[in-house]
């Protein structure tokens, strides 16, 4: 017999190589853009994932002012939120939206693609939306990747 052992190894906050990235979300479509967001945040397409630790990388996103909707989603699309008192539901559709908040319907399509509970609200801090071409975060080096 062979006295080599094999063990599965388990990646865990510690031992994660986290990097960073960023992409530019000019043209995209919401839905598809902030699925692949929400699998780079959650490290799916590493060899060690591992789904109970935080093993993703940082995302940058720059452009999200630029980002579409097909069809007449834009104006269609009811993007619900509440205060949590009585009668508290406000609603708005994309466009209204993004005129006033760019970015905030890509923030709210990732997050509700990641996992629920203190793993999720950890790795919805990685990511960073910015409206225009500019960012703060070149001390970190990101690399440009294309989604």
């Amino acid at each position: 017999m062979d006295t080599l052992s094999y063990k599965t190894l388990s990646s865990n906050k510690i031992t994660a190589d986290k990097k960073w990235f960023v992409v530019d979300a000019n043209g995209q479509n919401l839905g598809r853009f902030a699925s692949k967001i929400a699998k780079v945040l959650r490290g799916k397409y590493k060899t060690n994932f591992t789904p109970h630790a935080d093993c993703g990388d940082n995302v940058v996103i720059v452009n999200a002012s630029k980002i579409t909707m097909s069809g007449n989603k834009m104006d269609d699309r009811e993007i619900f939120s509440h205060t949590g008192f009585p009668g508290g539901l406000y609603s708005t559709n994309f466009t209204k939206m993004q005129a006033r908040f760019p970015g905030r319907a890509l923030e709210k399509a990732v997050k509700g693609m990641l996992p629920k509970g203190p793993l999720g609200y950890a790795m919805i801090k990685k990511m960073k939306v910015y409206a225009g071409n500019d960012h703060q975060h070149s001390a970190q080096q990101p690399q440009l990747i294309t989604i």
